[in-house]
């Protein structure tokens, strides 16, 4: 007990590393195992208490899809392998705490495809919670910037509301939904998930038919930003976010529903359907007053999700 009152019981007030290394990479062995016995058999439970967050909920909603669409499982399973693993563990007080696993997988092998890496954000809620992945994102090496790292090689944390950034982590989530409804704030840079969605969206065109769109910031408890600093006075930044789209039919047609919209539907289509996409977004925060890229956030990986559908 210190002279203020305060008790300090595991770690809670102690700026510690979040993880150590066995740790961590028993956390990603006992993902992947999951991930894969549940990818193969199509069931969900099987890797519940192993997701959380926003790669929780698309990670659930579409294998309770697959799994009312394919029953008896998943004939074309091939497990997933996630290898050459480093793991970026910053220090900080209390919970969640959460650190970064940085790895290399399969998915990419022998296909032809740009050589990625898989980032994966694993949190832990209390002492006796177990380890989730909350956040996964696919990026290239050359796209990943230099971590900022104390003497201990541990990385460090940024506040949601750090000061000294193009935009705090906190303000992510608003001003990329208020850019995608309205065009500004124009805090990021041009790209397919920015400026390119949002043209395709505005230039959505199918006779008969009309498009809706909103768009949600999504902030608080396992769907919080959570961003490391970087070696340049910046951040790499996840953050998440809520879409909807809503198809409305001219009178005597019917919005075409697929079966993966159909294994999570509520109601009937008669002349709307609305879709639900959780998204998650890792970007890379300049510090303020920077020059590169004009100063504005980038946004390295985009990972969305159909969790829901409506019809009416």
């Amino acid at each position: 007990m210190t002279a203020s009152g305060c008790v300090t019981v595991h770690g809670e007030l102690e700026v510690v590393p979040t993880a150590t290394r066995s740790e961590a990479a028993q956390a990603l062995k006992d993902f992947t195992a999951a991930y894969n016995a549940a990818d193969k058999a199509y069931d969900p439970a099987l890797d519940a208490d192993r997701v959380t967050g926003p790669l929780g909920a698309i990670n659930q909603a579409g294998l309770k899809a697959r799994q009312k669409n394919s029953p008896d499982g998943n004939p074309e399973h091939t497990p997933l392998e996630l290898t050459d693993a480093t793991y970026v563990i910053p220090k900080k007080a209390g919970w969640p705490r959460w650190f970064l696993a940085d790895t290399d997988s399969n998915r990419d092998r022998d296909s032809g495809k740009l050589d990625t890496r898989w980032l994966l954000v694993f949190t832990k809620a209390g002492p006796d919670a177990g380890w989730k992945a909350a956040y996964l994102a696919v990026v290239a090496p050359s796209r990943m910037p230099e971590f900022a790292k104390d003497d201990e090689d541990r990385a460090t944390p940024v506040a949601a509301d750090a000061a000294g950034l193009a935009v705090a982590p906190e303000d992510l989530g608003k001003q990329y939904t208020d850019y995608l409804q309205q065009g500004t704030p124009d805090v990021f840079a041009p790209g397919a998930t920015t400026s390119g969605w949002r043209e395709t969206r505005r230039n959505t065109r199918r006779a008969g038919f009309s498009y809706q769109y909103i768009d949600q910031p999504l902030n608080r408890d396992t769907f919080g930003p959570l961003g490391l600093r970087t070696k340049d006075g910046g951040a790499l930044v996840f953050f998440s976010s809520k879409h909807f789209e809503r198809q409305t039919a001219a009178k005597g047609l019917r919005p075409p529903v697929n079966d993966d919209v159909s294994a999570l539907l509520t109601g009937e289509v008669k002349s709307t359907l609305t879709k639900e996409r959780i998204s998650s977004q890792l970007v890379y925060v300049p510090k303020k007053g920077a020059t590169e890229n004009d100063g504005k956030v980038v946004v390295l990986n985009r990972l969305p999700g159909l969790t829901a559908a409506k019809g009416s």
